[in-house]
C-alpha cells in the first residue's frame, strides 16, 4: 500500500467495465463527486474519495469507499458506481441490505436519496452490472463469497 492506496490492482474486486474507460468528462462542466455515503439502517457512514482507472481496474482504498470515475456523477442520469472492501467499518453490512432500503449519497453541495431495488452476486468477469444506464441508478459494489470469488451488487434508483 502507498500513499493509503492499494497497489495490487489485479487482486482488487473492481474490474472497469470497458464501456466506461473511453469516457472523457466534459471539462466545462464542474462536476461534484461523492464525498460520503450513508445506509442508516445498515449502519454504513463512510467518505468517499474519487477512484482512478488503472490497468483496467479502479484503485480500491484501505479505508473508506470510493467513486468509480467515468460512472456517472449524482447529478446526472446514468450508473454511479460506489465500491468499498468487504471489511467490517466498510461495505461488509451491505450483505444484510434489504429492498425497499434507503441509501443518502452527499456531494459538497447536495444530497441524493436511493431506494434499493436488486441485490445480486456475479462473477468478477461480469462487469456490465457497472456499466452505464439510462437511468439514474446506483451501485453499490463489494467483495463476497470463498476468497472473494464473487461480488456482491446492490442496485438502487433514484427518488
Amino acid at each position: 500500500i502507498t500513499d493509503g492506496i492499494s497497489s495490487s490492482f489485479s487482486q482488487e474486486p473492481v474490474k472497469v467495465d470497458k464501456s466506461l474507460t473511453g469516457k472523457v468528462a466534459d471539462k466545462s462542466k464542474t462536476k461534484d463527486s461523492p464525498i460520503r455515503i450513508l445506509i442508516a439502517d445498515l449502519k454504513i457512514d463512510l467518505s468517499v474519495k474519487d477512484s482512478r482507472v488503472i490497468n483496467g481496474y479502479w484503485e480500491v482504498f484501505p479505508e473508506g469507499a470510493a467513486f468509480g470515475l467515468g460512472s456517472a456523477y449524482p447529478d446526472e442520469v446514468g450508473n454511479t458506481v460506489i465500491f468499498a472492501h468487504a471489511r467490517e467499518g466498510l461495505f461488509l453490512p451491505l450483505r444484510k441490505a434489504k429492498i425497499g432500503q434507503s441509501v443518502t449519497v452527499f456531494t459538497k453541495d447536495k444530497w441524493y436519496s436511493y431506494k434499493i431495488k436488486e441485490i445480486k452476486e456475479v462473477l468478477p468477469n461480469q462487469t456490465e452490472v457497472i456499466a452505464p444506464t439510462k437511468d439514474a441508478i446506483l451501485t453499490l459494489y463489494t467483495c463476497s463469497g470463498f476468497s472473494d470469488s464473487k461480488r456482491f451488487i446492490v442496485t438502487a434508483e433514484k427518488i
